[in-house]
């Protein structure tokens, strides 16, 4: 018995130091192969600068490189890939800004986004939230930066020179919530109705990806949560905790617009788990109301003067339109940009 457990300890012992090894060693790769890149880059861009024709130089020397390098060294020094190398260098002219949490993969992804500061916070966010290339291209798909500027309805330079330079900050309740939430990885056609168990049963399903949907530092705890009041027994749709936060999570689902009954029923609910659920080192419980749409007015007077943080966001069944909501970005910071002025 004795040489059974010494066994199945040696192991995992042996297992742990592999695996750190193999990351190890991995991370070192990618740091290498981030630089190798980078060079490569810094030399195309430097040659370029001796050239009075830079633009016709550059054009047709990468050709020829593309060509050359493929012959001797194989894969990996297509056109596009020497053009994502030439800008990697342009936007990190120092190489100790590249960021050796992130992979090749998702500097090229990064690459394609024009906005300096919209490319600056996709890429804090990656490596802040440990973000997969699949990840992070399902994130700029469904345009989580505008997403984010938009959903206190209002936006200012501030904000998004904050969100460039930090990705999301969360320290306070408020930094957690989007505005809409996207749904398009449970594939319910566009203005189909749902009943709320269905919608429930749906995000339990794809769990995972609701979870990086709402972001980062959220843990699942359960669905349909008992709370029993005066021998009356209520359930909170779905509850999660936030570790970053230290708080509990409640989302009441709603398959129709913000109504004032819903707002005091998560209230309830958020007072039981600050008496009965909460222990010393949690901080107030935070609720979510996630409906199909929400009046202004009805969700200043539905939330409005309550004690517990509660916020009413809207969810789509699909990608929101991007060029809209960067239309609504732009015409917000045009508004402040004006205001400052007078």
């Amino acid at each position: 018995m004795n040489d059974l457990i010494d066994n199945n300890i040696m192991i995992k012992e042996i297992r742990e130091l592999l695996l750190n090894s193999r990351q190890r060693v991995a991370a070192k790769i990618n740091r290498e192969l981030l630089f190798t890149y980078w060079s490569i880059g810094k030399i195309i861009v430097e040659n370029e600068q001796k050239n009075n024709d830079r633009a016709d130089y550059g054009k047709q020397t990468l050709k020829q490189l593309s060509k050359e390098l493929t012959k001797e060294f194989g894969k990996g020094f297509s056109l596009s890939n020497l053009y994502n190398m030439r800008l990697l260098y342009i936007n990190h002219p120092i190489f100790q800004t590249v960021s050796g949490k992130l992979s090749w993969s998702h500097y090229c992804e990064l690459l394609t986004i024009l906005d300096s500061d919209k490319r600056s916070f996709y890429e804090k966010e990656s490596i802040n939230s440990g973000w997969s290339i699949r990840e992070l291209k399902r994130q700029i798909s469904t345009s989580l930066y505008e997403r984010l500027l938009l959903s206190e309805g209002k936006t200012n330079k501030e904000t998004v020179l904050s969100l460039a330079e930090k990705g999301i900050e969360m320290a306070t309740p408020l930094d957690i919530i989007k505005d809409p939430y996207v749904f398009e990885f449970l594939g319910v056609p566009q203005n189909k109705p749902m009943l709320e168990s269905d919608l429930e049963k749906a995000l339990v399903e794809q769990i995972e990806k609701f979870l990086l949907e709402l972001g980062r530092g959220f843990m699942f705890v359960g669905t349909q949560q008992r709370i029993t009041l005066n021998n009356t027994h209520y359930y909170v749709d779905m509850v999660f905790y936030n570790k970053i936060l230290r708080a509990y999570v409640l989302i009441e689902l709603k398959t129709t617009k913000l109504t004032p009954e819903a707002a005091g029923q998560l209230n309830m609910y958020l007072n039981y788990y600050s008496s009965e659920v909460n222990d010393e080192h949690d901080n107030p419980p935070i609720g979510i109301i996630l409906c199909t749409d929400k009046d202004g007015i009805v969700a200043e007077y539905a939330l409005g003067g309550l004690s517990n943080n509660i916020f009413a966001s809207r969810y789509v069944s699909y990608i929101p339109n991007k060029e809209q909501l960067i239309a609504q970005v732009e015409a917000v910071l045009n508004e402040w940009h004006n205001l400052k002025k007078q």
